[in-house]
């Protein structure tokens, strides 16, 4: 049985010191079985400035957060989904938030842009986030990956408010969609396990949702709750609060099963 695991950590402003925190949790998902091993939204850096992730930006093929992936694919022989990885865009102030997959052999197979900036003001909670000041916005869906686990789509954090997304990887042929994220505590105790369970039952698909659990230097406390839910909406696994991993299998005869049984996909009227 293929199985995957969603890393969640709690990542500081030291690129090293995140980078040797992944590699201590992808040592232990490999050891758990998993093949498919996906980290957080800004796995190797949360800063303590927003602006801080611009300073390690990289050009995309080298850099010392790319290398650490592609080296720990490799090592171990695993698909290996990188978060987001802060890359070079035209705009010397801002970023590409890149989410980016590498087979078992350390090659980059796939990169997705984030295409939603989270721009909003959390009244209740005093919290204000605009990622559009050091984020440029992505442009595209990533064409969905072929892979040993099933076809994958790609998300990251805002994007799972907007299920036209999921949409579009569904009808490029997706099994499954991973979501690296970030939420933040307040917004994911409202609606971090609704969202997550509703686009894996409306598009009958796995989805792995990494996420950062946990109070960070800055002051932001992120939700946490890294799941692995499957066609039905059933959560296989799932970390509560701080770093840990969720491992769930992925069963591909299952899911073409349930789409079989309960075609609601194939009962769209508006497309």
């Amino acid at each position: 049985m293929l199985k995957a695991a969603a890393i969640q950590m709690a990542s500081g402003p030291n690129v090293e010191a995140n980078l040797h925190e992944a590699s201590r949790w992808i040592r232990q998902a490999v050891d758990a079985g998993a093949g498919l091993v996906v980290l957080p939204e800004n796995f190797a850096i949360m800063g303590v400035r927003e602006q801080d992730k611009v300073a390690v930006r990289e050009p995309e093929g080298c850099g010392v957060i790319q290398n650490f992936l592609a080296e720990q694919s490799r090592q171990h022989k695993i698909w290996l989904v990188g978060g987001t990885v802060p890359l070079e865009c035209q705009d010397p102030k801002k970023i590409l938030a890149a989410c980016l997959v590498y087979d078992d052999h350390g090659k980059c197979v796939a990169r997705y842009d984030k295409i939603h900036l989270f721009d909003v003001n959390l009244v209740d909670a005093g919290e204000s986030y605009i990622e559009s000041e050091t984020i440029e916005f992505g442009e595209a869906v990533v064409q969905v990956l072929d892979s040993p686990f099933g076809k994958i789509g790609l998300a990251v954090c805002y994007d799972l408010r907007f299920p036209e997304l999921f949409r579009k990887m569904l009808d490029l042929g997706a099994q499954v969609a991973v979501l690296p994220a970030a939420f933040t505590a307040a917004t994911g105790q409202a609606h971090w396990e609704s969202l997550i369970r509703a686009r894996a039952i409306e598009n009958v698909m796995y989805v792995i949702a990494s996420a950062q659990g946990g109070y960070h230097v800055s002051g932001r406390a992120t939700y946490g709750n890294s799941m692995v839910v499957d066609p039905w909406g059933v959560i296989l696994d799932r970390v509560g609060h701080g770093a840990g991993m969720a491992v769930g299998s992925i069963d591909l005869d299952y899911l073409e099963t349930r789409r079989k049984t309960f075609p609601c996909v194939q009962h769209r009227r508006l497309t």
